[in-house]
């Protein structure tokens, strides 16, 4: 009998420190954490000038078709405006090097940065990288700053608790909390995706600043949200691994160097695994080999499976080519290849992605032209083939993409970026003389009310009706 009440005893007892240990990792408050670590959040405000040509025939239409009205339109009064937007960042350095996206600033005239609530300084670019979305400034003072450390996102474990700190709505020094909801994410903005999904409150101004775990090290840029507001809990944030590397990079030498393979790959699926007699879908199957491209030179071949590189094995395709980007350019390294059946290895000098061929072809297609629309205040761009294929669309469609959407635009609390205007006014949308002759029959009416049809971020079709002014 004492026997029993001494293990009933016992397992009370290990039951209460367990339930004492699993309480004590719930943070009782995060402000300790948020009071240390608010000086080194910096709130980023950028201006950029757009010029207009406004209709040297303002009191008279030509008919919707009509040729002469695009024509005229080119010899229309060159008109200036300021635009602006906001974001968020943080000091990595105490001479006043502060990361943001690249997004942030891009194309920015003036940049400001406050700091600590209170002082502004004017800051200038050391280097961007539109691929990764990540940027460095450089505050334009002498003082000294109070930075924070980057962490190993490696370590961040689903249902870990983070902090976000940033500048939402312009509201500046806002703390929001919540846990890692999801690793290794890819939702389509960027070359480079592997982010960090967290339920941490993020919304519009939160770009660029960090996620914090609670160490107070940063793990993570916040980059992303799914819809307009964040509010649903879905946002993504570039793990700081990753981003160390290309910040290091903008830094020393104000660009990237990124390592090249030149080859263009694709997933293997079951059946391809099973021609080649491969164990189980692993890899990367090399599709093309870019001539005189460091895997040509080494011996690489279309058909070919890339199994391990530089000592990692490649689980996935979309694993292959950030493990390349991060690999010093020139380093020799050996690639384990599966042809014919059987493993072959490979020594190969890696080469510099941006210097290459393969590279600037790709920039140049991946800039299609972008036309501000100034009767509605947004900026957009024709859909192109990529996006369709990236998103999953309906093979057929047809649209403008919307890449920007100015404060005052008259759709900013209905549409989000990156919707794709699909008709007006129940007439389908091709090309941006669609939608101008939309609105100018719409303007032409009392009522003045636009209707849209859209896909919207979420690719899911939607009717928007806009009361133009």
């Amino acid at each position: 009998m004492i026997k029993i009440k001494i293990l009933f005893f016992t397992f009370l007892f290990i039951l209460n420190f367990s339930t004492i240990s699993k309480s004590q990792s719930i943070p009782a408050s995060f402000a300790d954490l948020a009071e240390k670590l608010m000086p080194s959040v910096v709130n980023i405000s950028t201006t950029q000038t757009v010029v207009t040509r406004s209709n040297p025939f303002p009191n008279f239409q030509f008919p919707p078709g009509s040729p002469f009205g695009d024509m005229f339109k080119e010899f229309g009064v060159p008109q200036e405006r300021q635009t602006s937007a906001l974001g968020s960042g943080f000091i990595i350095d105490e001479k006043g090097f502060v990361v943001t996206n690249n997004h942030v600033i891009q194309d920015a005239e003036d940049i400001v940065v406050r700091v600590n609530g209170d002082k502004e300084f004017k800051a200038k670019v050391i280097g961007a990288d539109p691929l990764s979305d990540i940027a460095v400034l450089q505050l334009e003072t002498k003082e000294k700053f109070i930075p924070v450390k980057f962490g190993n996102s490696d370590n961040a474990r689903i249902g870990d608790w983070v902090i976000a700190i940033g500048n939402p709505f312009g509201l500046g020094g806002t703390v929001t909390s919540g846990i890692i909801s999801a690793r290794n994410r890819s939702i389509g903005l960027s070359r480079y995706e592997d982010y960090i999904q967290t339920d941490a409150s993020i919304n519009s101004g939160n770009s660029g600043g960090p996620l914090f775990d609670m160490n107070g090290d940063v793990i993570g840029i916040n980059t992303a949200i799914l819809g307009r507001s964040g509010s649903i809990g879905i946002g993504f944030s570039i793990p700081s691994n990753s981003a160390k590397i290309v910040i290091d990079q903008l830094v020393e030498f104000g660009e990237t160097k990124r390592g090249w393979l030149g080859v263009r790959i694709q997933d293997v699926t079951k059946e391809i695994a099973e021609v080649e007699k491969l164990d189980e879908p692993r890899g990367a199957l090399v599709a093309s080999v870019a001539e005189n491209s460091p895997s040509d030179k080494a011996g690489v071949k279309a058909g070919d499976i890339i199994l391990e590189f530089d000592g990692e094995k490649i689980k996935q395709m979309k694993e292959l080519p950030m493990i390349v980007a991060k690999t010093k350019v020139g380093k020799k390294v050996r690639v384990k290849i599966w042809r014919n059946k059987r493993e072959v290895i490979k020594t190969i000098t890696l080469g510099r992605l941006e210097t290459s061929e393969d590279f600037k072809v790709a920039e140049e297609k991946a800039k299609p032209k972008e036309t501000r629309i100034e009767k509605l205040k947004i900026t957009v761009r024709e859909l192109t083939k990529e996006d369709i294929e990236n998103r999953n669309l309906p093979n057929q469609s047809r649209g403008l993409v919307i890449t920007q959407i100015e404060n005052d635009s008259p759709l900013i609390k209905s549409v989000d970026i990156n919707s794709v205007i699909l008709e007006a006014q129940k007439k389908k949308i091709r090309n941006i003389n669609d939608l101008n002759q939309a609105l100018d029959q719409v303007l032409s009416t009392n009522e003045k009310t636009l209707l849209l049809v859209i896909f919207n971020s979420q690719n899911q079709r939607r009717y928007i009706g806009v009361k133009l002014n």
